[in-house]
């Protein structure tokens, strides 16, 4: 049996000619949902960024983390998405994109979509690091490790970006049990906090029976308390980012044990597009449950609607309704 061509195997992921017509109905609805999350993502993450680079009392570690995962959402919306949108407007058409326009969103995919999957591992795992080691951890979880891990991710992400390329069948293996490891260790590290959060509200509860007025407790339980409400909104992201990348998991799964079809085709364009609109779900939890991050987008949505008050126009307009 004749060995396949890289190229035969990116085709045999997408819908062909042949199947457009079946797959109509399925091309319009995945370019409106994309099309309309695209301009989403590009623009939250966005703000998000400025917002994150204004936000005081943000811990720095975490701060470069979110920057990161915003940075790869907002390369989704600039660059997967519109790829995407233009392969479903030329499925639509019944047009062919080419072997080697297929491999490029793909590597793009890879790249954006993998970043964002170990950034929000990362997350998790400094977040269970600031829990866990308290005190030391600003010690140990220096600001220089921070950066020198995000590169590392982005560089892994970039290499099994490249294995995508030139091996896509065998990379898929590789993404699903590096997912599998991943997945498994971030919901652990989840279970730790959740033990860890039980158990100090046990002891908060016991201290202040016994010592109500003590001080340095309560100054050690704030803190705590603060590093709870950071666990527990980043644990939305993670909750909302495996309900986004779950379609594609099983996509992935049963593509690896099944035969390619027509029907299964139309179930992996729904699933990249529910992937990609995690990039556009993320900043809006960031805001609804990080403090630091609202209060930064609220000052930037008051400083808008001050500057568009005292613009010319409307200085002009206020001059001529005064002398009326």
């Amino acid at each position: 049996m004749m060995k396949k061509s890289v190229c035969d195997v990116f085709l045999s992921y997408v819908p062909t000619i042949s199947e457009s017509g079946e797959l109509n109905s399925t091309y319009i609805v995945n370019l409106l949902l994309n099309t309309f999350s695209s301009y989403t993502a590009v623009v939250l993450n966005i703000v998000t960024i400025y917002a994150l680079s204004k936000a005081l009392g943000f811990p720095k570690q975490l701060k470069k983390l979110l920057l990161s995962l915003a940075l790869s959402d907002l390369g989704v919306g600039l660059i997967v998405q519109p790829f995407y949108s233009t392969f479903l407007v030329l499925w639509i058409q019944r047009e062919n994109p080419g072997c080697v326009s297929y491999r490029t969103f793909f590597v793009f995919l890879s790249v954006f979509a993998i970043s964002s999957f170990f950034g929000v591992f990362a997350i998790t795992f400094d977040r269970f690091l600031a829990i866990h080691l308290h005190l030391r951890y600003k010690q140990i979880v220096t600001q220089k490790r921070v950066a020198f891990s995000i590169i590392s991710l982005w560089s892994l992400s970039g290499f099994v970006a490249v294995l995508t390329f030139w091996y896509p069948h065998e990379s898929s293996h590789i993404i699903s049990v590096i997912g599998s490891v991943c997945l498994f260790m971030t919901t652990l590290m989840y279970v730790k906090i959740y033990l860890v959060f039980r158990r100090h509200r046990i002891q908060i509860q016991q201290t202040f029976q016994v010592q109500p007025t003590d001080l340095a407790s309560g100054s050690d339980f704030a803190n705590f308390g603060q590093l709870r409400k950071s666990a527990v909104g980043v644990f939305y992201v993670y909750l909302v980012f495996m309900a986004c990348y779950l379609p594609r998991g099983c996509n992935l799964f049963i593509v690896v044990v099944t035969k390619q079809s027509t029907p299964l085709k139309g179930f992996s364009l729904f699933a990249w597009t529910v992937m990609l609109l995690n990039s556009s779900i993320n900043p809006v939890i960031y805001c609804l449950k990080m403090k630091h991050i609202r209060l930064a987008v609220m000052e930037i949505l008051r400083n808008v609607l001050r500057r568009r008050n005292s613009s010319p126009n409307c200085q002009t307009i206020s001059g001529h309704a005064g002398r009326i």
